[in-house]
């Protein structure tokens, strides 16, 4: 779960930065989405493939045989990850609007609950309510006061930039009239400003918004939010899914065939992710949303600056979501949403790699702080509410010894 946590953390502000440097989004999310599912991947053919293989837990390799049987759980599964895939996207562009810590909290804050608490009924209610529901309160402080630290620092920038010099001023009228080619452009360098302005200055803001490849600048700061809280709502999906898919609360599935093991459902999950993302960015590529350019499949073969960092953000997401699984089966899935807390490690990186919120007001740090203190509440509340999930294979042999137990007694 910690390993989950910083690996979450992390994967945003690698898409966050490709984009401050202009990398075009869809080309990011095309590399992100190949050694997302490469995760998977090694996942199912590492793990999935240890220990005995028996009837009622059988392999990763063996349960792909059985699809005809399973075919239920294979779709909530797939499900999960079609809900991943189109948040995750939408994620990646409310980045440009908002900033990585804000983006970070207030999604996983709209997760933590309404997905929370649908595992916590589907778990069979494992996780100790009086606990689990405080930390949910937590988490819902948690996306008012993102919000108000959203709507604080618009207002601090809006002021920084009425106080630019007659250079910037320049500059930013060159921004707006001399859009990024992508075919000519180095979008990984590209900068008009010759000076180093520091970081939280109006300066910066303008440096910033030259060289990212959305451009944001007048735009309403509701566009953002809207992004967020749709966003939001798509990944609060993906994990009810996928504990329907490993655990059948619905009963879809005939007597005697096992539920899918983590790894099985990890994959067929990432799969249906894959296969959405590469779908929807390669529509993206010729018709852009957001102003952005257009670009070819071609021109993203060519595009390796910044793709080994694309490639990292989508192995340490892969590789969070599936010890997150992981945590979910063997203690709850909604006690596992604690490693929602991954916005305090993206919060970190937001401000020591981009500079967010430097040179704001007392107002909006004292928002900060509030909003981060109450998601760290919320998470070591979720924590503390886990439960233990009693596998099928150990309820049957416990039923046989309690029968034992009393025919022996009479």
């Amino acid at each position: 779960m910690v390993l989950s946590l910083f690996f979450l953390g992390t994967f945003p502000a690698l898409l966050s930065l490709l984009e401050r440097r202009g990398r075009l989004p869809q080309h990011t999310f095309l590399d992100y989405s190949i050694t997302n599912y490469l995760a998977a991947v090694i996942f199912a053919l590492t793990l999935g493939q240890f220990g005995n293989s028996s009837p009622d837990r059988p392999n990763f390799i063996q349960q792909l045989s059985q699809v005809q049987d399973n075919w239920a759980s294979v779709i909530f599964a797939m499900a999960g990850g079609a809900a991943l895939s189109i948040g995750n996207l939408s994620s990646q562009y409310a980045l440009a609007f908002v900033g990585l810590s804000v983006t970070e909290v207030l999604n996983c804050s709209i997760i933590v609950v309404l997905g929370s608490t649908m595992n916590y009924f589907l778990d069979g209610k494992i996780n100790r309510a009086e606990i689990l529901f405080p930390g949910i309160a937590c988490f819902f402080t948690a996306v008012c006061l993102g919000s108000a630290v959203h709507l604080s620092n618009t207002a601090d920038d809006k002021i920084k930039l009425e106080s630019l010099s007659i250079d910037s001023k320049k500059e930013s009228k060159a921004i707006a009239f001399s859009p990024i080619s992508v075919e000519s452009a180095d979008l990984e360098n590209a900068d008009c400003s010759s000076r180093n302005a520091e970081a939280g200055t109006a300066d910066f803001l303008v440096q910033v918004e030259n060289r990212r490849s959305i451009k944001v600048s007048g735009k309403s700061t509701l566009v953002g939010l809207c992004i967020i809280f749709f966003a939001g709502v798509s990944l609060s999906l993906f994990s009810p899914a996928f504990n329907l898919a490993t655990n059948d609360q619905w009963h879809n599935l005939k007597e005697g065939i096992p539920h899918l093991s983590v790894y099985t459902a990890f994959f067929y999950f990432s799969t249906s992710f894959f296969v959405l993302a590469v779908v929807l960015n390669i529509i993206l590529l010729y018709r852009p949303i957001l102003n952005l350019p257009k670009t070819s499949f071609k021109a993203y073969l060519n595009d390796w600056d910044g793709r080994g960092w694309a490639f990292l953000a989508g192995f340490l997401c892969g590789f969070g979501n599936g010890l997150e699984f992981m945590g979910g089966q063997a203690a709850g899935y909604a006690a596992a949403d604690s490693v929602e807390a991954f916005p305090l490690v993206s919060t970190i990186w937001g401000v020591v790699l981009f500079g967010e919120y430097r040179r704001s007001s007392r107002k909006t740090h004292v928002l900060l702080v509030s909003m981060l203190f109450m998601f760290t509440v919320a998470v070591v509340v979720l924590m503390a509410s886990s439960g233990h999930r009693l596998e099928p294979g150990f309820r049957k042999s416990l039923g046989k010894s309690c029968k034992s137990s009393t025919l022996f007694a009479v």
